[in-house]
């Protein structure tokens, strides 16, 4: 025992140094220094050590992360839920500015002539080909190609001038 508290008394200050390091409180620094110096006899008798300094580093590493690790060390924090956003909301925002987006796109929809209106609904709500609009409206193909052309960049303008023009996916 004589002999380890010599060895020790060597690197106290490697050890306290260590310990100010963490901790950042001089006398919780002194009072860890002698606490290791106990956790050192227990635990010498169960490890060989080769290179005493660096374990005692270790050691000495160890034993304040532990201390700082504590239920007693850990603080917590009271937060208001006001400034937590909810799951809820932003969701619920996401589908109200959507069912805005195509109310305002069934406006502008009604601002197309009857033949791009239909061309629209037909090629991006029912998801007809050019070739079944052209079966089924008896237009020719490049007027369809036309009317749909045209009537997304009405409909484009429209939603610009509401303001929502960048939230026009068709």
């Amino acid at each position: 025992m004589a002999v380890l508290g010599e060895l020790y008394q060597r690197y106290m200050e490697l050890v306290y140094g260590v310990c100010l390091k963490y901790f950042k409180e001089p006398e919780r620094s002194k009072d860890s220094v002698m606490l290791i110096f106990e956790e050192l006899v227990s635990k010498l008798k169960k490890h060989e050590v080769e290179n005493f300094r660096a374990w005692l580093h270790q050691l000495a590493k160890n034993h304040c992360l532990m201390q700082l690790r504590t239920p007693k060390n850990m603080k917590t924090v009271e937060f208001n839920p006001d400034f937590v956003q909810s799951e809820e909301n932003p969701h619920l925002n996401a589908v109200l500015e959507k069912e805005e987006n195509y109310r305002k796109l069934e406006d502008c929809l009604g601002t197309l002539s009857s033949e791009q209106q239909a061309s629209i609904r037909l090629f991006y709500l029912e998801s007809k080909s050019y070739n079944e609009i052209v079966d089924q409206t008896g237009l020719e193909w490049n007027q369809v190609r036309s009317l749909i052309q045209n009537g997304r960049r009405n409909l484009k303008n429209c939603m610009d001038k509401t303001g929502n023009g960048d939230n026009l996916s068709i």
